[in-house]
């Protein structure tokens, strides 16, 4: 099943308010992930449900930056995309390679890491989205694809190309 954004907003916002952070690893923790470094050569992350027990794997020697977001990114597949992720076979490694599924988890950590007010504050001092991303901790792909969001809500200001399989 495929989302529209103002759904994947809310479920960011609901998770947010209910775990009372936006830390990604205290999310994770609030929500029973177990998150387990291993040596991916090129694959960042990955979420897959063993015997009942979500984990995320993750990339052993990720930047902080892209770590954190990468470990919101494989949260928003357990928000939005557990069903499916229940239906693999155990000990199967979880890739979802549909595009509409990683914009969607992309869309959630964005969500989350960087919110309205922060971002529309580095917009009125006059950041471009690569200033904001390194303001900001973040990718400047995650920066565009927030902002083009925010366009989409009804924020004035010019969209910024960005790439969805960043995290690849």
């Amino acid at each position: 099943m495929y989302y529209d954004n103002d759904h994947i907003i809310k479920q960011a916002h609901k998770l947010i308010d209910e775990a009372g952070t936006t830390d990604p690893a205290l999310l994770a923790e609030y929500l029973g992930i177990e998150i387990k470094p291993v040596p991916f050569k090129k694959q960042k992350g990955v979420y897959q449900i063993i015997e009942d027990i979500p984990f995320i794997f993750i990339k052993e020697d990720l930047s902080p930056e892209i770590y954190n977001i990468v470990i919101l990114h494989e949260i928003g597949h357990d928000r939005l995309h557990q069903d499916i992720a229940k239906a693999f076979a155990e000990y199967n490694l979880f890739d979802m390679q549909t595009s509409r599924m990683e914009y969607e988890a992309n869309l959630f950590a964005a969500e989350i890491s960087l919110p309205d007010d922060e971002i529309l504050e580095c917009i009125y001092q006059g950041m471009d989205v690569s200033q904001i991303a390194r303001a900001m901790y973040s990718d400047i792909n995650l920066v565009a694809l927030k902002t083009s969001d925010m366009i989409r809500r009804g924020y004035n200001f010019n969209p910024v190309d960005h790439q969805n399989d960043f995290l690849k």
